[in-house]
Formats: C-alpha cells, structure tokens, sequence
C-alpha cells in the first residue's frame, strides 16, 4: 500500500513553489514561504527550510567558484553548480508535488 502524500493541495503548492522560486529568485524565494508557511502548513514549512538550506548551500558555491576564478578552476566549477542547483530544484518540485518528502542530498543543513 503506497504512502499517503503529505500536506493539503495548498500545502503542497506552497512547498513546491520555494523549490521553483529557488531556481529564479535563490535564497530569497524560500526565505519568504519559509516565513509565510505558518503552523497549519507544516509541509511547506519543511520543504521552505530545506529550499532554503540548498540555495544557501548553493550560494556559499557560487562564492567559492567566483573565488576560484582566478585560478581558472572556477570557470568550470560555476556552470556546474547552475546546473546541479537547476536540476536538485526540478526534482525537489516535482517530488513536493506528489506530497513526498523531499531532502536534498548536497545541503547545509543551517536552518531547522
């Protein structure tokens, strides 16, 4: 017998929205439903501060690519964590979408 998805449909568009408003807007999109997402939307809540775990996590590489620049590794190094970000982000959505619990396997986790 499958699990049951978690979270209402509010819920569960919520959640998948700080995983997509990760891609375009980094850690402020899930900054933003992390605070928005209040006691009765406990799934949002969660996948909010694992968005904004990952887009932290994220961050902190951009700044260790650029860094890296200037000896020519980070020119590499810059694409790949766009990608990997892009990528880690879709999946997160989708898997929210269908009320799984999603945790990203690269992330800090800073923010409980």
């Amino acid at each position: 017998m499958a699990a049951e998805p978690a979270g209402s449909g509010e819920d569960r568009n919520l959640a998948m929205l700080a995983h997509i408003l990760g891609i375009v807007t980094g850690w402020l999109g899930p900054l933003i439903i992390y605070l928005v997402a209040g006691p009765d939307k406990p799934f949002a809540k969660k996948q909010g501060a694992e968005a904004l775990n990952f887009q932290i996590t994220v961050l902190i590489a951009y700044i260790a690519s650029w860094v890296l620049m200037f000896v020519m590794i980070g020119f590499v190094l810059f694409p790949v964590v766009w990608i990997v970000s892009l990528i880690f982000s879709i999946m997160a959505a989708v898997a929210v979408n269908k009320g799984e619990d999603y945790r990203y396997p690269i992330a800090l986790r800073l923010i409980k």
